[in-house]
């Protein structure tokens, strides 16, 4: 009986989990490049979140830290420099609403071009469209800019040159506002569709061909079996980054809203300016800078409200798409 008990001992000994392993630590080692760089880059910078609750002075010859540990404190007043803002309700809508049609198209249209080049039987011409849609990812804004420029141009724009060949006068593009919401949607998804759709291609790619499979077996066509199979097998990634990109709500991108329509100021500006490019606009002038931060600030406060209460609904409706 003895030796039963000793033996059983020696399995549970044997299948106990280590506190810590060499795996343990390879990983570790592996991660702490990125974890330095969280922490320098990002965790260690929010202690300027103060400076949006202080009166921000320069006192000369001393370090930045000094001049905003001996700021006087102002509590929220600084926060007045957004919400009595005149433009606070257009910088929102512009900011919610564009995000809003952003998050929508960058859902439908990627998925549905990842399906079509899933199924395209050729592989090099399936990698050549994948190319084609995935380049536009990596140019800057300013470089799109100059590109649009070559378009929209009162003088020399293509599109003027265009119009007038057809006997039509030439459109002031950077002064008609109503043009700007088509202009500024269609540059968004033309940059991001890509690098969004390769994202879905490789869920797609990922899911057991054995389904496809049995799928023919009982007469399946291939609408039928994108709607039974791929969709659902897609429904995890698209509920994640829908949760992800529903998070930058309250955030525009700079490069498109700015280089873009050139400033977004003057005749445009109540189309194309957000919230970042007036925090800009307003360093670029003699705003203390610590109005500026607290617009900042609130952004950054709005961001994570909306993406845990979007978890939220999500968890309520399926937990295992939840990314929390």
């Amino acid at each position: 009986m003895s030796n039963v008990n000793k033996s059983k001992n020696q399995i549970v000994k044997k299948h106990k989990k280590k506190h810590w392993t060499r795996d343990d630590t390879e990983l570790s080692l592996l991660a702490l490049p990125t974890t330095i760089w969280f922490f320098l880059f990002s965790f260690m910078p929010m202690f300027g979140i103060i400076i949006a609750f202080k009166d921000y002075k320069i006192i000369p010859g001393k370090g930045f830290l000094y001049n905003l540990l001996h700021s006087e404190w102002v509590g929220f007043k600084n926060f007045e420099f957004l919400i009595k803002s005149n433009d606070i309700v257009v910088l929102l809508r512009n900011t919610i609403l564009y995000n809003v049609v952003f998050i929508i198209l960058g859902i439908l249209i990627p998925v549905t071009l990842a399906i079509m080049i899933n199924l395209i039987y050729s592989k090099r011409k399936s990698k050549v469209y994948q190319t084609m849609m995935f380049f536009p990812h990596f140019m800057s804004w300013v470089v799109v800019a100059y590109f649009v420029y070559a378009f929209l141009s009162v003088d020399k724009g293509l599109f003027n040159q265009i119009l007038t060949s057809m006997g039509k006068d030439p459109v002031q593009w950077y002064m008609e506002k109503n043009y700007w919401p088509f202009i500024l949607v269609f540059m968004q998804v033309w940059k991001t569709m890509g690098y969004s759709m390769v994202v879905y291609l490789a869920s797609i790619t990922g899911i057991d061909g054995t389904l496809y499979e049995a799928a023919v077996i009982d007469g399946a066509n291939k609408k039928q079996q994108v709607r039974y199979i791929t969709l659902p097998c897609l429904k995890t990634v698209v509920i994640m980054m829908f949760i992800l990109n529903i998070g930058r709500v309250f955030y525009s991108d700079f490069g498109l809203f700015y280089q873009i329509s050139r400033g977004a100021s003057g005749s445009i500006f109540t189309t194309t300016a957000t919230i970042d490019t007036f925090v800009y606009n307003a360093l670029q002038s003699s705003t203390p800078i610590g109005m500026t931060a607290a617009a900042t600030f609130f952004q950054s406060v709005a961001c994570c409200i909306t993406i845990l209460l979007a978890n939220w609904i999500v968890k309520k409706i399926d937990d295992e798409s939840a990314i929390i």
